[in-house]
C-alpha cells in the first residue's frame, strides 16, 4: 500500500513535506498548482523548500486547490503555526441535531430494507430497524463490541463470513472500496490500521488491495445465504453536502435494496419470521 500520508500530522515543521505529498498523491506539479490557485510556482517554491510560511488563507486555498479533507487541512494548519478551524466531534453533539434528525428520518424511510450511517473508518454509528433484525437473524450482534465496524463484520469468521456466498469476491469488492471511498482518497493511519487489521484475516490476500474483479453486471452484489436461498443486495451511498465539520464530511449513509424479485420475495419472509419471533 502507498504510505504517502503515513507521516502527515507528525510533525509541525513539515508543512512542506506534507504540501509536496499532497501534489503528488493529486498528481499536480507546482505549476499546476500555481495556476489552479494563482498563487505563483515560486512562492510554492518556498513553502516547499521551508524558505517561506503561508499566511493561513493562502494555505487554506491551496488545501482547496488540492481537495485536502478537513482533518488534514487541520493538520497542515498546525504544521504553519496556526489554530485548527475545522471542528470535530460526535453525532450527538446538539449543533449536529439538524444532521442527525435528517439521517433518522432517512434511515426510517429506508425500512424494510437494511441502512446504517457509517463514519470514515466504517464504524457503524447508526441503523434502521431492518438493520438490526436483518443481521441477527444471522449472528448475535449484541455480542459484537461497539463501535461495530461493517468490514469486519464482512471479513471476520465469526461475523456475517460464513453466511456470504461468494466471499473472496465481496471481500475483494470491499477491500477496493476501503481505498477508493476513503474521505479524499486519502489512507490514513487509522485507515491503514483498518485495513492491516482486514488483512490479517485468514484466507485474506494482501493482493485484494487492488481489485481486478470484473463482472458484466452493473454491480458487484453483496450477497448472504439464508435457508439454503441466496439474497442479493446492491447499495448507494449519500454523503453530506456542503459539509463544514470533520464530522458532517466523514459521514455517510449506505442503503441495502434487493438486486432482483427473487430476493425480494426472499427478504420478505425472512423478515416476517424475524417479527414473529
Amino acid at each position: 500500500m502507498n504510505g504517502t500520508h503515513g507521516h502527515l500530522g507528525t510533525m509541525p515543521n513539515e508543512l512542506g513535506a506534507q504540501l509536496r505529498a499532497w501534489r503528488g498523491t493529486r498528481g499536480k506539479s507546482q505549476l499546476d498548482l500555481s495556476l489552479d490557485t494563482g498563487i505563483s510556482q515560486r512562492q510554492i517554491s518556498f513553502i516547499e523548500s521551508g524558505r517561506s510560511t503561508p499566511g493561513r488563507h493562502n494555505l487554506l486555498h491551496l488545501a482547496d486547490a488540492l481537495d485536502v479533507p478537513f482533518r488534514e487541512r487541520n493538520t497542515l494548519l498546525l504544521a504553519a503555526g496556526y489554530a485548527p478551524i475545522y471542528a470535530e466531534g460526535c453525532i450527538d453533539d446538539p449543533e449536529m441535531k439538524g444532521v442527525a434528525d435528517a439521517l433518522t428520518r432517512m434511515l426510517v424511510q429506508h425500512e424494510p430494507f437494511p441502512a446504517v450511517v457509517m463514519d470514515r473508518y466504517w464504524n457503524v454509528l447508526m441503523t434502521n430497524d431492518a438493520t438490526q433484525r436483518f443481521f441477527n437473524s444471522f449472528i448475535d450482534m449484541a455480542a459484537r463490541e461497539k463501535p461495530r465496524n461493517l468490514l469486519h463484520l464482512m471479513f471476520d469468521p465469526a461475523g456475517l463470513r460464513p453466511f456470504i456466498p461468494n466471499w473472496e469476491e465481496t471481500a475483494k469488492s470491499l477491500m477496493a472500496r476501503a481505498f477508493r471511498e476513503s474521505v479524499g482518497r486519502v489512507i490514513d493511519t487509522r485507515t491503514k490500521a483498518l485495513i492491516d487489521a482486514l488483512l490479517a484475516y485468514p484466507q485474506v490476500d494482501d493482493a485484494w488491495k487492488v481489485s481486478t474483479t470484473a463482472d458484466s453486471t452493473p454491480v458487484i452484489p453483496l450477497s448472504f445465504i439464508k435457508d439454503g436461498q441466496i439474497l442479493r443486495f446492491f447499495s448507494l451511498v449519500t454523503t453530506v453536502g456542503t459539509a463544514q465539520t470533520i464530522t458532517t464530511q466523514e459521514l455517510r449513509l449506505e442503503c441495502m435494496f434487493p438486486l432482483d424479485g427473487a430476493t425480494e420475495v426472499e427478504y420478505a419472509r425472512l423478515m416476517e419470521e424475524t417479527a414473529a419471533r
